[in-house]
């Protein structure tokens, strides 16, 4: 059947493949919800039961809402999508899944995760709540109001560490609170650029990249970087944290973050890529040997210093 053809039918009564269901609930994305399990690491959880089994119910419980809101928001994008050469491809926007069908999907899943929220801790679920209907106003309205667009985006992320921290009963640290949220920035002012560079007619997708250019995106990015990076370095080596770890090694951990950043920003800008930070991840293996290396020695320093020292 031709794409026309799906297109026509997609709208009244056209049932979807499981596989299209599956892709329009963008299970790649759900690697974004590992900020949601990050407590257990920088809590010293890892070797307690308890908290292992909240720290996955939570993170189930979060993948359940994001798809359906993600089904929610590409519904209303549908028609921008289709103007972009890759999200033209996505289930919604291609025809593949129906109207009806993503709202039934998406109200589905919303419910699953909402009923294993409520299981985990009545603060989890609240904040899983507040985590929904903040992605429901930027879906609506607030992604169009440059600045606040990426800075929803990162709060987003920040909710998702606070709400993994209400999971397993432990206090987040401020420190990781704010290396989330420069992080998020970076990436979200990064796949802006992108959205720039490889769109004619960008603000026909996303109107809001009418208010944006390289070259202020370039600056906004350097601060955000260097941000990230001094803060980073100041929670490893801050009283607080190696009085919480009884460790100061937690500074070998930097210089994985610095590649890091370094390598995202040459994909960026040498070899086109940051248009989703979760297909660099998926794809660019010295990236993923990054990231594996920082989170195998933030683990052995953190949660079993006294075999480090």
């Amino acid at each position: 059947m031709s794409q026309e053809n799906v297109q026509a039918l997609s709208p009244a009564g056209f049932i979807p493949s499981f596989s299209a269901l599956v892709e329009a609930m963008r299970p790649k994305q759900w690697v974004k919800n590992g900020f949601v399990v990050a407590p257990l690491v920088f809590a010293q959880g890892l070797t307690d039961p308890w908290r292992l089994r909240l720290g996955a119910f939570a993170f189930v419980s979060f993948c359940l809402a994001a798809s359906g809101l993600y089904l929610i928001n590409d519904l209303v994008d549908r028609k921008e999508d289709q103007l972009h050469p890759k999200k033209r491809l996505r289930p919604i926007a291609s025809g593949r899944v129906s109207f009806g069908a993503a709202i039934t999907l998406s109200a589905f899943v919303m419910a699953l995760g909402f009923s294993l929220a409520v299981y985990i801790d009545t603060g989890f679920a609240l904040l899983l709540a507040l985590y929904v209907v903040i992605n429901f106003f930027y879906s609506s309205s607030l992604k169009h109001v440059v600045v606040l667009d990426v800075m929803i985006i990162a709060f987003g992320f920040v909710l998702r560490v606070v709400a993994g921290s209400v999971a397993i009963h432990v206090s987040p640290s401020h420190w990781i609170l704010l290396c989330t949220f420069l992080l998020a920035l970076f990436l979200g002012f990064t796949k802006r650029r992108h959205e720039l560079s490889v769109m004619e007619n960008s603000s026909n997708h996303r109107k809001v990249l009418a208010h944006y250019s390289p070259k202020l995106l370039d600056q906004m990015n350097t601060v955000v970087l260097g941000s990230t990076v001094l803060a980073y370095a100041l929670y490893t080596v801050s009283p607080e944290t190696t009085a919480k770890f009884h460790t100061d090694k937690l500074i070998y951990t930097l210089p994985f973050v610095i590649y890091g950043l370094f390598r995202y920003l040459y994909l960026m800008h040498q070899c086109d890529e940051g248009g989703s930070p979760t297909d660099i991840l998926y794809k660019d293996r010295p990236l993923i040997l990054c990231l594996v290396l920082w989170a195998l020695t933030c683990v052995l320093i953190i949660n079993f210093a006294t075999i480090v020292h």
